[in-house]
Order: structure tokens, then C-alpha cells, then sequence
């Protein structure tokens, strides 16, 4: 691993490891990138399991003019890194949290008048100006200003010498383009912007799509878009799958692990946990050093698939803290053999979606779960 990317070497023992192709990080930021508005890499969440630093690094040399992060811990890493580029927070900095935000040069998200009054105060101790964008709550109803009173919210902010550097929402449902609330949500964000705009106010940049919204809705784009999964080649949902694929994005994580033991079994044997699997004919199983405490879902215990060989092969029992059993039938297997829990191997793949159907969850989850036990490889910079 190299010392440009921002990660710390280790020696590594276990053959468990995340490749992260960031090659395919760079090909998805430039075909995300709109021509008519900028593209802010969202990266928060470790850029969604892929190594933050890195894929900031990535994104912002194939034409990513922002960064966006949940956490001001997030976006002090960045800065710790020597990341440069404007990072706006996602939410409101937390209480306490302003003089050091500030001093990163980190941009807050702004929605309330306690926020508001902290980092005015937070500024002034500081002796530097301080500018924010303004959420706009729409619909989704999580956190935001109501749109009925963001007019006056952001002249609030105005009063107490904030520069407004941005107003924007975020989509609720533009994963199913077929949903009218997106367009209800747009709309109520264009009555602020007007309403803005009547007064004199500039609102900054706006924005408003997310990884669906960049995929489905142009009318959304406004000055910027805001790609989280997408960015890693991930499909936010099944509504926007022929559009993702319509842009060639490049799935950018792999798991990947090899056979630690190899036993045959007879017809009749039962394995793992709870002996919730039985063999129904002689088997060769194998071992694999990955469990659940990896973020291999224990939802895909006698439900997941897994490639040795290049072929799929199941994976029988439940799935445990630092293993899980694969069935490989009458074939051979060898310890030391690939094994690839997600990704391509030979003509096959396993993606993210496809363990999340299984597992009954959602892509992002899939890969935000890898865990830091698990090192990763970082190939393509």
C-alpha cells in the first residue's frame, strides 16, 4: 500500500482483504460529473467502507469540485490529510465542535437558530468570518429547515453576518422515478429559491440530487450534484439500474479471502451453528476466514454464494464471527484457493445488490459493513 494514499501499512497474516479499485473511482466521478453543474464526492461513513482519504484523493483528480461528510471527525481527517478542496458537513456541527470545524476550514450545514447563535459565537472567538449552506427540509423530514420558513431562516442567517454560501434538499424517493414526491420536493425548493431571489438574496450553489437524482432526475441537477454509492459503482436502487448501467459505472470494492481448510463430508452431516444445514450427498466443504464481525452479513448463513474456481458455490451453515462454510460439491478445492465473496472471478460476479436482495438489506449497507478488520488494497491509483 502506498504512503500517497493516506494508509498506514501492516503487516497482514489473514488473506481476508477489500480491494478498492480506484481507477474505477476515478471512471465513475468523470461520468457522474454533469457538464452543466459540479460534482460534490460524498465520502463520509469512510467513503462508504472504501478508505476516505484515498477516494477523496481519487475523485477530486477526475474533477470532483467538493467533498460532502456527516461527521466533523470525517472531514478533519481530510484536512489532517492535506485534502484541500471545500468539505461541506452534511448536518449541523455538534455543540462544541464549531472553533475546530472552523479552523479546518470545514463548511457547515445550517438549519437552526441554536446552530446558528454557536457558530456565529464560535467565529467571533476565532476571529474569522464564517459561512454555511442552508438545509432545506422538503419532505424527507429527518433534519432541515421547513421550506415554509426557510426564506426567513436564511435571512436570520444574513443578520447574524453568516455568508450563505448554498441552499439545497435532499430526495426522499428518487430512487423510483416513477414516485411524484420528487418532483413535490423540487418544486417546494424552487418556491424558496424564487422567494430568495425576490428579496435579493443569492442563494449559492443549489443542490439537490443524490446518486439517484444524478441518475434519473436532470431536472434536479440544479448547480451541483451530490453522489455518494454511485461514486463507488454501486446502483442506489432497482428504479435507476438501467440508467447506472447506461453510464458504465465500475463497481470499485471487492471482498476477497481464500480457503483456510478443506474437509469432505458425508451425506447426512450437518454444519455450523445450529446445524441448520445438512448435506444430502458426499460434499467437499471449505472454510473461509470471513464472518460476520468482517460485515458479512449473517442473513446470507445457507442464502450467500461465493466464487472459487470461478464458479458460484453456496454457503452452507451459519455464517460465525470469523468463518463461514462453502459448499463445493464434488470438485476439488485446496487450501489456498481464491475465494471471493464480492466481486468478479473469472466470467462470474457477485455484487452488492445481488448480497443485499439476499440478505434483505440495501447495497449500501452491503459495503459501509466491511469492517476495519478487514485491511484494504487500494489498486488502480
Amino acid at each position: 500500500m502506498s504512503a500517497d494514499l493516506g494508509v498506514r501499512s501492516v503487516v497482514r497474516h489473514r488473506p481476508t482483504v477489500a480491494i478498492v479499485d480506484l481507477a474505477a473511482v476515478r471512471h465513475n466521478a468523470s461520468v457522474l460529473r454533469p457538464e452543466s453543474a459540479e460534482l460534490i464526492a460524498i465520502v463520509k461513513a469512510d467513503a462508504y467502507g472504501h478508505g476516505a482519504v484515498p477516494v477523496a484523493r481519487a475523485a477530486t483528480r477526475a474533477g470532483a469540485a467538493r467533498l460532502g461528510v456527516a461527521l466533523v471527525e470525517e472531514g478533519v481527517e481530510l484536512r489532517t490529510a492535506g485534502v484541500d478542496v471545500p468539505i461541506l458537513t452534511l448536518t449541523e456541527f455538534p455543540p462544541g465542535a464549531e472553533g475546530e470545524a472552523l479552523r479546518a476550514g470545514l463548511t457547515p450545514t445550517l438549519y437552526s437558530s441554536e446552530a446558528l447563535a454557536r457558530l456565529r459565537a464560535a467565529a467571533a472567538d476565532i476571529g474569522r468570518p464564517a459561512g454555511a449552506q442552508v438545509k432545506v427540509d422538503t419532505g424527507m423530514h429527518r433534519v432541515g429547515v421547513p421550506w415554509e420558513r426557510a426564506t426567513e431562516f436564511v435571512a436570520q442567517v444574513l443578520r447574524a453576518g453568516v455568508a450563505l454560501e448554498g441552499v439545497w434538499t435532499h430526495l426522499a424517493n428518487a430512487e423510483d422515478p416513477a414516485d411524484p414526491f420528487t418532483g413535490v420536493q423540487l418544486e417546494r425548493l424552487r418556491g424558496v429559491l424564487d422567494d430568495l431571489r425576490a428579496k435579493g438574496i443569492r442563494p449559492g450553489l443549489v443542490h439537490a440530487a443524490n446518486s439517484a437524482g444524478r441518475l434519473a432526475r436532470p431536472d434536479a441537477w440544479f448547480d451541483a450534484v451530490r453522489v455518494g454509492v454511485a461514486l463507488y459503482g454501486v446502483s442506489p436502487g432497482a428504479g435507476v439500474d438501467d440508467a447506472a448501467r447506461g453510464l458504465g459505472l465500475r463497481p470499485a470494492l471487492a471482498l476477497r479471502s481464500s480457503v483456510s481448510f478443506v474437509k469432505r463430508l458425508a451425506a447426512g452431516e450437518a454444519v455450523s451453528y445450529g446445524l441448520t444445514y445438512r448435506l444430502d450427498r458426499d460434499a467437499t466443504v471449505a472454510t473461509v476466514p470471513v464472518g460476520y464481525a468482517d460485515g458479512y452479513p449473517r442473513a446470507l448463513s445457507n442464502r450467500g454464494e461465493a466464487l472459487i474456481g470461478g464458479r458460484r458455490r453456496r454457503v452452507i451453515g451459519s455464517v460465525t464471527m470469523d468463518q463461514l462454510l462453502v459448499d463445493c460439491g464434488d470438485d476439488a478445492a485446496g487450501v489456498g484457493d481464491e475465494v471471493v465473496l464480492l466481486g468478479r472471478q473469472g466470467g462470474e460476479e457477485i455484487t452488492a445488490a445481488e448480497l443485499a436482495e439476499r440478505a434483505g438489506t440495501i447495497p449500501y449497507e452491503i459495503v459501509c459493513r466491511i469492517g476495519v478488520r478487514v485491511p484494504r488494497e487500494y489498486v488502480g491509483a
